[in-house]
């Protein structure tokens, strides 16, 4: 009897783990399970596109001799946009110009995390300004902070 209920204690410990990694609203455990699988697809398709972008960077990277300029990915979130900027290799300066392009664009850098040492990684979370009229998309964010990586290298190249 002890057995049964411990192992029904522990199922529904489990379930509420789940249910609040995934963000899951639901109750029962069919709907929370279905919540999961349902995030599980979602994360499997934003690794496919970051692993498309990848490639994408490598092989443009590859047909030319320049160093490649450093990959972007945007993601839309409920109040904002999720910005990774990664390169393999330092990128001084770069940093600068992708604050710029927020600011150029009316973002607000909520959260950010950077690393410059060997290689260059930034991810930021954005959120648009409220008093800024229009809104953008993540389209226009990825634009914008490609622009802006272009115009550094364009500009470290003559130094």
């Amino acid at each position: 009897m002890v057995s049964r209920e411990h192992k029904r204690a522990v199922l529904y410990e489990k379930l509420q783990l789940l249910r609040s990694i995934t963000n899951s609203h639901a109750l029962n455990k069919t709907s929370i399970i279905v919540d999961a699988s349902k995030y599980i697809e979602d994360l499997k398709q934003k690794v496919e596109r970051l692993n498309e972008d990848i490639a994408n960077a490598q092989t443009s990277s590859s047909s030319s001799d320049q160093t490649p300029l450093p990959v972007v990915t945007v993601e839309t979130l409920e109040k904002g946009f999720l910005i990774n900027v990664f390169s393999e290799k330092s990128c001084p300066g770069l940093l600068v110009s992708v604050l710029e392009a927020f600011e150029d664009l009316g973002l607000n850098v909520l959260e950010a995390r950077v690393s410059c040492a060997d290689s260059f990684r930034l991810q930021a979370v954005g959120g648009e300004n409220e008093e800024e009229g229009e809104s953008i998309d993540a389209h226009a964010v990825k634009q914008a902070v490609a622009v802006a990586i272009k115009n550094w290298s364009e500009n470290n190249e003559h130094e």
